[in-house]
């Protein structure tokens, strides 16, 4: 059975899969994380602690939220069979979705939405849950085509992020906030402990789980996740292009960033979805989402994932791709690492059968029993320990080193400088700073590390945005310009916009004189017009 969750459904105008497919027939029984599926005989019954036995599947359809339009019915190109197998025929075509009803439960009050997501369940009541978290720019219609399959064995729980898919816009800062809601969420349904598989940010939310709440999770899937993802820079960058431009330019760029070419240009209807996911998502949530990917970095704490872990992730991602994957898999004590070919960053959407297929077995197969004692551990870094040889298809590359562990330590001044200064002016900025240090300024460097950006800007008096309007007015007022353009980048990384800067320099040419207002709207203009125009 279905259940849509208390809050704000999906919008009518966003469209989605067109409902979710059968699964084109049962995991096969050869190696374990073939990401290409072959038929076999009939799947075996799932055994182990929590686990049910298979039930039959729903004799409705799985409830959408709406009625929405969707694209037509689209046979997924199947992942290319390696040489020594036989290719095998095209999946069968989804049957026609009938018409759902949506189904609603009580309001939450206003004042506790915020603590909550918006969510979904699919499958027996009864069943062990599965908890499925989206990727950025997404929502929980990402997941439609394994849907089938997995609720036959789980109570599948999917989420969204906050404004995507038409959840509340209370936006999220980090990923560990969205953690929290996640958890909020399971314990006001009564769900304590559960498997988790996420894409992308919701790669990250398994995995801050994994690491605060490690008694909660039993089994762990990351999919076209990172312990880092890119930069901080690309990833506030992208919230200024946002603030400035609205989402337009992401959602006509995430076909590229999603799907592999030959995919992109053989399912339009698909691809127009995906655009439309993301132009129906609140800026103001997608530019927290990106902050708070810019601060995501758990490559110190991989060691202390201590569940079975599934790191899947496509051949041909360009944004988190095998790269990434391996890093996870080096750092995690129990990981097994699975390449899907002909996929990209979106896998779950455009090799729907071979990802269904790699997460059915791992969690049939990976399912850990809680322990008895369940203390979370602290957040400290520790060594990871050898993970079990795993050949996955096309995978010939070792793995690198795990990282060197390190003792845990209080955050000093310079440290806490170091990074404050790196989220405000970026850290192509810092390191040209660093690079050019030498010993004759490198003392300099260190006292304006601790003391301007340690001490000043660390202070909770004042709001990062309102210390921007401070200093770009000190800067003119003072004639410093070199300054200058530094300080309107990282303005508009702490939120102001192009119109906001404007105005503090039209205040400026009141009190500081036309001649300097004017020097430093030359200034600005040329960084502002770098800064926000969208890529090509």
């Amino acid at each position: 059975m279905s259940e849509v969750s208390e809050t704000t459904p999906q919008p009518p105008h966003a469209p989605h899969l067109g409902g979710p497919a059968p699964h084109p027939g049962p995991p096969h029984p050869g190696p374990p994380l073939l990401a290409t599926p072959v038929p076999g005989p009939p799947a075996p019954q799932l055994t182990g602690p929590g686990f049910p036995q298979p039930v039959a599947p729903p004799a409705t359809p799985v409830q959408q939220p709406v009625p929405v339009p969707h694209p037509p019915a689209a046979d997924h190109p199947a992942a290319p069979q390696p040489q020594h197998l036989t290719p095998q025929p095209p999946a069968p075509q989804p049957p026609t979705p009938r018409t759902p009803t949506p189904q609603t439960a009580a309001p939450q009050p206003a004042t506790e939405a915020p603590r909550t997501l918006q969510y979904r369940f699919d499958g027996p009541e009864g069943a062990p849950v599965l908890v499925i978290g989206p990727s950025l720019g997404t929502t929980w219609h990402m997941w439609d085509r394994q849907i089938p399959e997995l609720a036959q064995h789980w109570r599948v729980f999917r989420y969204d992020l906050p404004g995507h898919g038409g959840a509340p816009a209370h936006a999220a800062p980090s990923v560990a906030e969205l953690a929290d809601r996640l958890i909020a969420t399971l314990d006001g349904l009564g769900v304590q402990r559960f498997g988790y598989a996420g894409c992308s940010i919701g790669g990250a939310v398994g995995a801050d789980l994994a690491l605060r709440h490690p008694h909660r999770v039993a089994s762990l899937a990351l999919v076209a996740s990172s312990p880092r993802f890119g930069t901080a820079d690309e990833f506030r960058q992208r919230g200024v292009i946002v603030r400035t431009n609205g989402l337009e330019p992401m959602a006509r760029t995430a076909p590229e960033r999603w799907f592999t070419p030959g995919f992109a240009a053989a399912q339009p209807a698909i691809v127009e979805w995906a655009v439309q996911m993301v132009r129906t998502t609140d800026p103001g949530c997608y530019i927290a989402a990106c902050e708070a990917l810019a601060a995501f970095d758990i490559r110190d704490h991989l060691g202390r994932i201590g569940v079975p872990t599934l790191v899947l992730v496509g051949a041909e991602d360009q944004v988190t791709g095998p790269a990434e994957a391996r890093t996870l898999v080096a750092g995690i004590p129990d990981a097994r690492l699975a390449l899907v070919p002909g996929a990209s960053h979106l896998a779950p959407v455009e090799q729907p059968a071979a990802v269904c297929d790699l997460l059915l077995t791992h969690f049939s197969t990976a399912w850990q029993d809680a322990p008895t004692a369940a203390p979370a551990a602290p957040l400290v870094p520790g060594p990871a320990t050898p993970a079990a040889p795993f050949a996955p298809l096309a995978e010939i590359a070792p793995a690198p080193g795990a990282p060197e562990a390190v003792g845990p330590q209080r955050e000093s001044r310079h440290e806490r400088g170091v990074k404050v200064r790196r989220e405000v002016l970026g850290d192509a900025h810092v390191d040209a700073v660093n690079a050019s240090a030498d010993p004759f300024t490198e003392d300099f460097q260190e006292l304006v590390t601790r003391y301007e950006w340690g001490e000043a800007w660390s202070r909770d008096g004042l709001d990062r945005r309102t210390r921007s309007c401070v200093t770009l007015t000190a800067l003119v007022a003072s004639g410093h310009l070199e300054g200058l353009a530094a300080h309107t980048r990282a303005a508009l990384r702490n939120g102001l916009t192009p119109a906001e800067i404007k105005e503090v320099l039209l205040q400026t040419a009141v009190y500081c004189g036309i001649p300097a207002a004017g020097a430093a709207f030359t200034i600005a203009q040329s960084v502002i017009q770098e800064e926000t125009t969208p890529p090509a």
